[in-house]
């Protein structure tokens, strides 16, 4: 019996590893930001997926499957892409909210691993300033200055990935992706919220997103993409205690 007891455990955890992704799907938490046209309604998904709604158009930045379903959620007017890896570029997930109209915006490496599968994307580069269904995009550049696969390899090389700009009424909203605390991030100007990601190796420790929310300003800043666990995301929120004029709002 003292046997059977202690191999149920082993069992137990492959079953949920195998279950599908519900079983990694975090509580989604909301927020609302106040703009001159209305608010922002921000659905904050888990790991680095994010929606938001803004007059009645829904834009998904980097929709995850594992995180959520999407089943219940409204088809997306804009789906932005921020680099080509799976919990960023999810092919299901993308379909599951997209509509007839819906404009996907992604990386040149995003378009060329997709193919033909979805019609016409949008491609932007570091530097771009696009506008797609009624909302101004701009592309910041997101990679690695310290974090290496191997040397010289950084987990994300620069010119490859995106973090975006979205202007929403008279607020200027930034998602980093994945990006440490570049200079492109650090001279920023007139951002009013920002989704800066704590997720090591790949992208931010939680000093290094304080530098950025330091030098750039953002009037919110939310930790994001912190992995599976709260540690980076509290390391962050009592570090920025001594950082006036920024507010953080957790993403738990």
């Amino acid at each position: 019996m003292f046997m059977t007891r202690i191999l149920l455990v082993p069992v137990l955890v492959l079953a949920m590893v195998c279950a599908g992704p519900a079983v990694l799907a975090q509580t989604p938490r909301t927020d609302v930001i106040p703009t001159a046209d209305g608010p922002i309604e921000i659905t904050m998904l888990g790991h680095a997926s994010l929606m938001f709604v803004f007059q009645g158009r829904v834009v998904y930045v980097d929709p995850w499957i594992r995180m959520d379903d999407l089943s219940g959620r409204p088809k997306a007017n804009l789906i932005l892409i921020t680099h080509e890896h799976r919990d960023h570029l999810d092919t299901e997930a993308i379909g599951r909210v997209m509509k007839e109209g819906t404009v996907l915006v992604v990386t040149r490496a995003c378009a060329e691993e997709l193919g033909d599968r979805f019609k016409a994307p949008m491609v932007m580069g570091n530097g771009d300033t696009r506008t797609a269904a009624g909302f101004q995009i701009e592309a910041v550049p997101a990679y690695n200055l310290v974090h290496m696969r191997s040397p010289g390899q950084p987990y994300h090389p620069k010119g490859r990935g995106n973090g975006y700009v979205i202007t929403f009424g008279d607020k200027r909203v930034y998602v980093a992706g994945d990006t440490e605390n570049i200079p492109e991030m650090k001279a920023l100007q007139a951002i009013d919220a920002a989704f800066l990601p704590m997720n090591l190796p790949y992208t931010m420790d939680s000093a290094m997103a304080v530098e950025a929310a330091r030098s750039f300003k953002p009037g919110i800043v939310y930790p994001y993409h912190t992995g599976f666990g709260p540690d980076q995301e509290a390391g962050f929120i009592d570090l920025m205690k001594g950082v006036e004029g920024v507010e953080v709002r957790g993403s738990r």
